[in-house]
């Protein structure tokens, strides 16, 4: 057997990851479009999780063009000699006139909002801010591209909270109404999912075990 029919018998893995805590989570803004560099500690975190995967195969890696993602996927990508694939589809949800906004004073301002937001995703609307709904669409046809492209290959897609909680959703055929639910996804953190839809199995899911210090919300 070639070396090419044999990787095309091997198992999908798709590996996905939140980039690192930036500065606008440690002053808990709402990001969004909008960016804002990682830490020293989110810079930490992805080096902790380019440690343990230094020994992982990966045969492509797909980024959110948001460049805290970008940089996480850079520090992850380590040593090897791989282009990585920045993709709008997989940038955070557009959250409109919340973006940059402290969450407190964003709840004092849109109570409504910000409950549905939380509690009630499939109703959530704000102004000029992405529904729900648009974030999946966008980010599962991104995830389409890959299965295809890489089937049998191992795969690495850096992104964001909704949009990992969104196609992990999908994985786990999970209802909208129950986004938030744990697992919470730190920063840097870690799922994995082998195989091919719908034959696929979660082996990961917001794993943090690479952490060398105590995880922190952000």
């Amino acid at each position: 057997m070639s070396e090419q029919e044999h990787t095309k018998t091997e198992k999908t893995q798709i590996y996905l990851v939140r980039h690192g805590q930036t500065e606008w989570n440690v002053e808990h803004r709402f990001q969004g479009h909008q960016d804002s560099p990682l830490t020293q500690l989110g810079l930490q975190q992805a080096g902790w999780l380019a440690e343990a995967m230094r020994d992982k195969q990966i045969d492509a890696i797909y980024s959110s063009s948001s460049t805290r993602a970008l940089r996480t996927a850079e520090i992850i990508r380590d040593m090897r000699s791989l282009p990585i694939h920045a993709r709008d589809g997989l940038m955070e949800m557009n959250l409109g006139v919340w973006e940059g906004g402290i969450q407190k004073e964003v709840e004092s301002t849109y109570p409504e909002q910000y409950e549905a937001f939380w509690k009630d995703p499939e109703h959530f609307q704000i102004e000029d801010a992405e529904r729900f709904e648009e974030v999946q669409a966008r980010a599962s046809a991104v995830l389409d591209e890959v299965l295809t492209a890489h089937r049998g290959q191992s795969v690495l897609i850096v992104t964001h909270t909704v949009v990992l909680k969104l196609l992990m959703a999908r994985f786990e055929q999970r209802p909208l109404r129950d986004l938030w639910q744990l697992p919470y996804i730190y920063p840097a953190c870690l799922c994995l999912i082998e195989g091919d839809e719908p034959n696929h199995t979660i082996v990961l899911h917001a794993d943090t075990s690479h952490y060398q210090e105590k995880p922190v919300e952000g």
